[in-house]
């Protein structure tokens, strides 16, 4: 069939629109986002996850059973914040074993409670998250451990700790202390320490205190007058990296140098952890790596 010059002419057209059609359309496709490189850190292990979603974002030797320092904290507060009937206005007479607990073990951080004193359950946990306070651990375990002796109520406490690890299905987990200072048979792995954190922020009062860069509480005395104990969070995120919302720092001579921690910027909170890193500023370099790395993933 005969189209004649005007209908070549024609098609030649569309085909030439077409193709300018197609051509343009490959241009404007957008190009994609280039993943980002897994960062490189000190720390024996590492763990970073979305908290919203739990979906593992990065991993180093996260399964690995390592010594927890004083990131053992965390699960002290869990089991206390998870007591039926809590109330953390009640007070607690501070024991002289507290304080003699803190001059006995040369790493044991100190919230310098005062023999005599009544603190409330919340202040405790100031104690305990904000400079790591062991004597503020024992003066929980303590109270929320159950037995007729101290000794049974802190064994009573540890094993809590243990049955909580388990319900949250934290495998490579083991307590032997109520705040790190362990003999030999306290550990917890990154990918762990990391759950259990999640865990423990969905209490709204963890949430409030592992956030507070420093506090100024005021308490009884002995005598029945008052005194302000000033906490200053050891958490040097707080203030230094955008976002950040907590969680806990940990030390020993086993555990080297710790650190949990989670930020939340645009809506998407990430959470993590640190463990055996070689110092205070390796362990602090190491979160912020890990933290860029999970709000790009």
């Amino acid at each position: 069939m005969n189209i004649g010059i005007n209908g070549t002419r024609r098609a030649s057209a569309v085909l030439v629109t077409a193709g300018a059609v197609l051509a343009a359309g490959a241009f404007a496709a957008p190009a994609q986002a280039a993943t980002p490189k897994a960062p490189s850190i000190t720390a024996k292990g590492g763990f970073v996850m979305n908290n919203g979603t739990g979906k593992s974002l990065f991993t180093k030797a996260a399964d690995t059973r390592l010594s927890t320092g004083s990131t053992t904290k965390i699960m002290t507060a869990r089991v206390v914040l998870a007591q039926k009937n809590l109330n953390l206005d009640s007070k607690v007479t501070v024991q002289k074993a507290y304080s003699d607990y803190i001059v006995d073990n040369n790493w044991a951080s100190s919230a310098k409670l005062i023999v005599g004193d009544k603190v409330t359950v919340r202040q405790l946990l100031y104690g305990l998250m904000l400079p790591s306070g062991c004597d503020a651990a024992y003066a929980l375990a303590d109270k929320f451990g159950t037995g007729s002796t101290r000794a049974a109520r802190v064994k009573s406490f540890i094993g809590k700790m243990n049955t909580t690890a388990k319900s949250l299905g934290l495998k490579n987990t083991h307590f032997d202390s109520f705040d790190g200072i362990g003999k030999g048979a306290n550990y917890s792995t990154a990918r762990d320490l990391t759950k259990l954190a999640s865990s423990a922020m969905k209490y709204s009062t963890f949430r409030t205190v592992v956030k507070t860069k420093s506090t100024k509480q005021k308490v009884t005395t002995k005598s029945g007058g008052y005194r302000y104990m000033s906490w200053t969070n050891t958490n040097n995120l707080l203030g230094s990296y955008s976002g950040t919302i907590g969680v806990k720092t940990g030390s020993g001579p086993e555990a080297k140098y710790c650190l949990v921690f989670a930020a939340t910027r645009s809506g998407k909170t990430v959470i993590g952890t640190v463990l055996a890193s070689s110092s205070v500023a390796n362990r602090t370099a190491d979160a912020k790596k890990l933290m860029d790395y999970g709000f790009k993933k």
